[in-house]
């Protein structure tokens, strides 16, 4: 076959364009996920302090700020367990959902020289940044048992739902994370909402007070902030039953948690394709 006979082929590699594939493709890049989740991780503890130091600090800190003033003066309910451990309780799936927020949203534009060089799902660099979130959640959950022993509230089976409603707290992070990763790659003053939207969330979920307070006219109304469920979930596990759980509540964080995951990866898979032009 001579040269002008022969044919020319050119091969292009781009996102596949079927959510089909999906779950296998991200398996297949499961290497690349593991050393993104342990980099972040030892990014921000490698060879200091404050990183675990402050992962401590800040929920006793929270803790001690929400308990003198919805506590102490404004004098707001309980349910009949200490006023520290209803606030740490809330405390613990908050600020993982925050921190799971905030830097799966940034998580792409933080990247932006890994995403222009090859390609890859690009799926993968939200999900890794949700493993920093868990050791801050496990730090703060030791602390958390130490608080509880101290006012005698021991551990029953109600704990064995913790994983159920730390799932539901991160489908909530990471649907809402994909929505803001992909809207801070093509607009890049979201950056500035996001610390706007957790601060604001976290004035409008029940981290201070029990949700109990809410008139019962608008508890459903409220419920449609993901996040009550998870914290009253979280504060009914670890106090045994001692607080109140309300089904239709839950029941309806799910909804929005997977309303919000599922409508973010669909989202998230249509932009993807120029995440690497616009970055």
């Amino acid at each position: 076959m001579n040269e002008d006979s022969a044919e020319h082929f050119d091969l292009i590699i781009e996102p596949r364009q079927s959510i089909r594939h999906f779950w296998r493709h991200l398996w297949t890049y499961r290497e690349l996920f593991y050393f993104l989740s342990w980099r972040d991780v030892l990014v921000q503890y490698k060879q200091t302090v404050a990183g675990v130091l402050w992962s401590v600090l800040r929920p006793l800190l929270t803790m001690l700020v929400f308990t003198f003033i919805f506590g102490r003066l404004a004098k707001l309910p309980a349910e009949g367990i200490p006023y520290p451990a209803l606030v740490f309780c809330g405390m613990l799936p908050w600020q993982f959902f925050a921190a799971a927020l905030s830097q799966s949203s940034n998580s792409l534009v933080g990247n932006a020289n890994l995403i222009s060089k090859i390609y890859f799902p690009r799926l993968i660099i939200p999900i890794s940044t949700l493993l920093v979130g868990l050791v801050d959640f496990l730090i703060s959950f030791v602390i958390l048992c130490g608080l509880l022993g101290w006012y005698g509230m021991w551990p029953g089976w109600h704990w064995l739902t913790l994983p159920f409603f730390l799932l539901l707290a991160c489908a909530a992070a990471l649907g809402a994370g994909l929505w803001f990763a992909a809207w801070n790659v093509k607009y890049r003053d979201f950056r500035y909402v996001i610390p706007f939207v957790v601060q604001f969330g976290l004035y409008i979920s029940p981290v201070g007070f029990s949700s109990t307070i809410v008139p019962l006219k608008w508890r459903l109304v409220y419920a449609l902030n993901p996040m009550v469920g998870v914290i009253d979930g979280f504060r009914w596990a670890l106090s045994s039953g001692r607080t109140v759980m309300n089904l239709s509540t839950i029941l309806i964080s799910i909804v929005v948690s997977l309303i919000l995951l599922g409508s973010g990866l669909i989202y998230f898979h249509k932009m993807e394709r120029g995440f690497a032009d616009i970055i």
